[in-house]
C-alpha cells in the first residue's frame, strides 16, 4: 500500500516516501513501512511499496484500493503502465515488496501470519489513512487484492491474520491465482518431495529463508523425502501455519467474495490446492458470491515420464465474458467494490478448462461413480508405467478422483505415483494435465488399507479412447532423488471413485 508523504509519518510507522508526477493520468509514490522485527531482534523490518493514485482521486472523490504483490523471488511492480486498466477503472493500486525481497528487509517466513501476515496488516493500516481512499468505517478501507503464486499467498495471509487477531478482515474481495491451501502438502505430498519444483524454488529464493530451514530444504531436494530428526522438525515447525489449511483447522473461514484462478496443469500448486481453498477456506455465504476458474497453465512443466498432455489456455475466463483471467479479475472487483453492473455470472460454480481446451462448468464435484480395477503390481526402479483400463469413452470426468486399495510392499521406502490417463490403448495413454500424486510407504506394509487422492482433473474422453488409472514407479516432477529406489508395490481390491459429468 502506498501513501503520499507527510500525513502518515509517525502514527503508521512510515519510514520514508517520494512522490513522482505521472503524465495526466496518475500519481505514483514510493515508501516503506515499519513492520514486526525478526525473531530475537528489535529492529523493525522495512516493507517497501509503490503506490498509484488514479487521476481525479481526492478526499472529496475517494476510490477503492487494490493491493498487489509478486511471486517467489520477485519484487514489486513499479511501472504504472502495468496497472493502467485498474487506474482507468477508478482504483488505486499498491504494489509491495514482500519481506526479504526487493527493497524490503528481513527473512522470508513464507506467509507466516506472525510475519508476512503482520506485514500485510501494517500496509492495510497505511491505506486506511489515505484521505483519497474510500473508507467503509474509520480505519477500514474499501479494499481488494490481486496477485499469483506467492502473490496469492499474501492475500490469504493478510486476511486470515486479521481474522485471527481482530475477528474480521478489512479485505472486501480477493482474486488469488495459482496459490496453495497447504504448503507442505504442495511441496511434498505424502512427504515425497516435488524435487523438480523445489530445485527451481530454492534457486530463485533459497537464500532468503532462515539458515536452518534453508539447510533442511537442501536435504529435502537431495533425498526426495521429508527429512528425519531435527531437520524434519525444523521444516514441520516452519510450514505449520503457512497457509489457509492451518487457519481453517483453527476454526476460521473468510466471509468475503473471492475469484479463484488455479492452474489445472499446474504441477506445483495443483488443482487440488485451489479446490480446497474454494471449498474449505470460505463460508457458504462467501462461496455463493465467489467464482472458481481453472485453466491450463500456472506452474506448469510438461510431464515426460510418464508422458502427459494439456492444451494451454483459459477458455473459462473467455466463457465468462473476459479475454483473460486478469480481465475477469477487473470485472470482479468492479462488481464487488465499485458496485457496477458488469453482468458477471458464474458465481458459486466451478469453471474448469478440460485437457483439450474447452470450458466445463459444474455446480458440484462430489464423486458419483466407482470402478473396480482389481489388482495392480508395479515394477521396481525405473520400470514402465502400468495403465489399467477404467472405462471407455465417451465420458467426461472432473474434480478429485480417489483410489482405495489394500497395499503390500516388500522393502521400506517403497512408493508409486498415480494419475488418470487417456488413450486408445495402454501404450498410448497420456497423463491428464501433466499431474501425478504419490503414494509413499515408509515401512513394509501387508494389506494396509489406503485412500489416495489423485490429481484433480477436467477431461473429456472421446469415443474410441479409454480412461486409464496410471500407476508408475517414477515421475519426473519427483525426479532426481538419491534415496532408495522404489521397491515393488502391490495394490489389491483397488477401486477408483470420481465425478462423472452428464453427457453434453
Amino acid at each position: 500500500m502506498h501513501r503520499r508523504v507527510a500525513a502518515l509519518v509517525g502514527s503508521l510507522g512510515l519510514l520514508g516516501s517520494t512522490l513522482v508526477a505521472l503524465p495526466a493520468a496518475a500519481e505514483a509514490s514510493t515508501g516503506c513501512v515499519a513492520s514486526v522485527p525478526e525473531p530475537g531482534t528489535t529492529t523493525p523490518v522495512k516493507i517497501c511499496y509503490s503506490l498509484f493514485k488514479p487521476f481525479g482521486a481526492s478526499a472529496s472523490h475517494t476510490v477503492p484500493m487494490i493491493m498487489h504483490s509478486h511471486g517467489w523471488g520477485g519484487s514489486r511492480t513499479k511501472d504504472p503502465a502495468a496497472f493502467k486498466g485498474w487506474l482507468d477503472a477508478g482504483f488505486g493500486v499498491l504494489s509491495f515488496d514482500q519481506r526479504s525481497f526487493g527493497e524490503s528487509t528481513g527473512v522470508a517466513h513464507v506467509m507466516n501470519p506472525d510475519y508476512e501476515g503482520r506485514d500485510v496488516v501494517t500496509l492495510v493500516d497505511l491505506v486506511a489513512g489515505l484521505d483519497w481512499v474510500t473508507r467503509e468505517a474509520p480505519g477500514d478501507p474499501l479494499l481488494g487484492a490481486i496477485g499469483g503464486s506467492y502473490g496469492g499467498g499474501f492475500q490469504f495471509a493478510g486476511a486470515f491474520t486479521e481474522l485471527r487477531d481482530s475477528g474480521r478482515t478489512r479485505f472486501d474481495a480477493m482474486a488469488p491465482e495459482v496459490t496453495w491451501w497447504d504448503l507442505k502438502q504442495s511441496l511434498a505430498p505424502d512427504e515425497a518431495a516435488r524435487t523438480m519444483w523445489l530445485s527451481l524454488l530454492y534457486a530463485g529464493g533459497g537464500t532468503h529463508l532462515p539458515p536452518a530451514v534453508s539447510a533442511a530444504f537442501v536435504v529435502l531436494i537431495a533425498t526426495g523425502a521429508w527429512p528425519q530428526g531435527k531437520a524434519g522438525r525444523d521444516l514441520d515447525a516452519f510450514f505449520a501455519k503457512n497457509g489457509p489449511a492451518w487457519h481453517v483447522a483453527q476454526g476460521r473461514k473468510l466471509d468475503i467474495p473471492v475469484l479463484f484462478g488455479q492452474g489445472i496443469s499446474d504441477n506445483l500448486f495443483n488443482l487440488n490446492q485451489g479446490l480446497a481453498n474454494f471449498e474449505r477456506a470460505l463460508t457458504p455465504k462467501a462461496r455463493a458470491r465467489s467464482i472458481f476458474v481453472g485453466y491450463n497453465g500456472g506452474h506448469a512443466l510438461p510431464s515426460v515420464l510418464p508422458p502427459g498432455y494439456a492444451t494451454p489456455g483459459d477458455p473459462c475466463s473467455i466463457a465468462l465474458g473476459s479475454s483473460s483471467f486478469s480481465g475477469l479479475a477487473l470485472r470482479f472487483m468492479a462488481t464487488k467494490l465499485l458496485g457496477k453492473a458488469t453482468d458477471l455470472s458464474g458465481h458459486g460454480a466451478y469453471h474448469l478448462a478440460t485437457a483439450d481446451g474447452r470450458c466445463l462448468t459444474q455446480q458440484k464435484l462430489q464423486a458419483n461413480a466407482r470402478y473396480k480395477v482389481g489388482k495392480i503390481a508395479t515394477p521396481t526402479g525405473a520400470g514402465l508405467p502400468v495403465n489399467v483400463k477404467v472405462a471407455a469413452g465417451p465420458l467426461t470426468v472432473a474434480g478429485v478422483p480417489r483410489v482405495d486399495a489394500r497395499v503390500y510392499t516388500v522393502v521400506p521406502d517403497s512408493g508409486v505415483f498415480l494419475a488418470l490417463s487417456v488413450g486408445t490403448n495402454p501404450l498410448t495413454a497420456k497423463v491428464v494435465q501433466n499431474n501425478t500424486m504419490p503414494l509413499r510407504e515408509k515401512q513394509v506394509v501387508k494389506g494396509e488399507r489406503r485412500s489416495i487422492e489423485l490429481p484433480a482433473v477436467a477431461v473429456d474422453v472421446p469415443a474410441g479412447k479409454n480412461l486409464y488409472l496410471t500407476v508408475t514407479p517414477v515421475a519426473d516432477m519427483f525426479a532426481g532423488q538419491r534415496g532408495l529406489l522404489p521397491g515393488a508395490l502391490l495394490l489389491k481390491d483397488t477401486s477408483l471413485s470420481l465425478h462423472r459429468t452428464r453427457s453434453r
